[in-house]
């Protein structure tokens, strides 16, 4: 049967300055384990820590523009773009960009925050 969700979970997410996180699927407005989609709207500056998830996430950039920051380098991702981080790969995401971005996050598995994996280090990668 096909299943209405009327209205997204919304929530702030990790990182200065506040993005908010509306999850439309996912553990905590479907109860979903198996795949989480949620739109996020993301002010400039906002940057959050690094993190090395145990979730596939795919970006689909809407407006603006998404840095990736990844162990072989950083990546842009443009509106109209898009981008997969496979599970383990550590990465961190920013939008430093005039404007901030929207875009859609999709979680294989549901994002959880037992899976993410955050870094308690300012910048693993050049410590490393």
């Amino acid at each position: 049967m096909i299943e209405l969700i009327p209205q997204p979970t919304v929530l702030e997410a990790a990182g200065t300055p506040p993005k908010t996180i509306s999850e439309f699927v996912g553990k905590l407005t479907t109860g979903s384990a198996t795949v989480s989609i949620a739109v996020m709207d993301s002010p400039s500056g906002w940057a959050e820590p690094g993190q090395r998830p145990d979730f596939d996430e795919y970006t689909v950039v809407l407006e603006g523009e998404v840095h990736i920051d990844t162990e072989p380098g950083p990546i842009a991702v443009a509106a109209g773009q898009a981008a997969r981080a496979p599970a383990g790969e550590w990465v961190r995401y920013s939008t430093p960009g005039a404007g901030g971005a929207r875009y859609v996050a999709v979680c294989v598995p549901a994002f959880s925050p037992d899976a993410v994996n955050r870094d308690d280090e300012a910048d693993p990668v050049s410590s490393a």
